[in-house]
């Protein structure tokens, strides 16, 4: 595994996954699935275990496929449903309603909160010419950076709603980090991504990112190419050149 360095004479832009990385919100993702799951599973099955369950079936991935990758675990299947399902109901739509409103309540409440060293770096990225985007398989992402301060120290955001739109599946695909790079007409391999869960780290890899950092590597990082504990352990290196005509 190498050193945690950026190096910004071979890597010009880097892409953050939004939640656990950029904002303080993975937990309050992770909680309140095991609310609503919980009370889903009262009588069918286990509770929901938010070191096992959602780590391995729901995060990174979009709300919906999150919930069935999840159920399928579990053996469990139950109706698509549709958007206007009440918020709660035994459908795919149901349960992901009731997860979006109860996260989207604790956010109105309390407010989103962002990592500083995650602020920090992105300071000296962008001081050093490099490009930023963020990624989110949520449906508010952009909302997310926003209400964090946070808008100004990126290029674009991707999340869920670009998802939707263009029918792009959530990590371990990489098709949304590759989306990223995409807009900002970069290669894959002139770029980094800094991920919180072994499923980015999967979509780093096979999208080709020729750096791929893991941020808090309790499950042991594998396969990335750096882990940190925090990302003012991430050294960055050199400039991004400037372009020529």
């Amino acid at each position: 595994m190498d050193e945690p360095v950026i190096d910004l004479t071979v890597i010009s832009a880097v892409v953050f996954e939004t939640d656990g990385v950029v904002t303080d919100t993975a937990r309050g993702h992770a909680a309140a699935w095991k609310h609503v799951f919980d009370a889903f599973l009262r009588g069918r099955s286990a509770p929901f275990d938010i070191r096992d369950d959602y780590l391995r079936h729901v995060d990174g991935r979009p709300r919906l496929d999150g919930i069935r990758t999840f159920l399928a675990a579990r053996g469990i299947t139950v109706p698509e449903g549709e958007p206007d399902d009440e918020p709660g109901a035994p459908t795919v739509h149901g349960l992901g309603l009731a997860k979006e409103r109860l996260f989207m309540e604790q956010v109105d409440k309390y407010g989103v909160a962002a990592f500083p060293a995650t602020v920090a770096l992105l300071h000296e990225l962008r001081r050093r010419g490099a490009r930023t985007a963020a990624v989110s398989a949520g449906l508010h992402g952009c909302r997310l950076i926003g209400s964090a301060g946070l808008t100004h120290l990126f290029d674009l955001v991707v999340d869920g709603n670009d998802a939707a739109l263009l029918n792009l599946p959530g990590t371990p695909d990489p098709a949304l980090f590759l989306e990223a790079v995409r807009r900002l007409d970069l290669p894959a391999a002139g770029a980094a991504v800094v991920v919180s869960a072994l499923p980015g780290i999967e979509a780093g890899l096979r999208g080709g990112f020729g750096l791929v950092v893991v941020v808090d590597g309790e499950e042991g990082g594998e396969g990335a190419h750096a882990v940190v504990r925090d990302l003012g352990e991430l050294e960055v290196r050199g400039r991004v050149a400037p372009l020529t005509s």
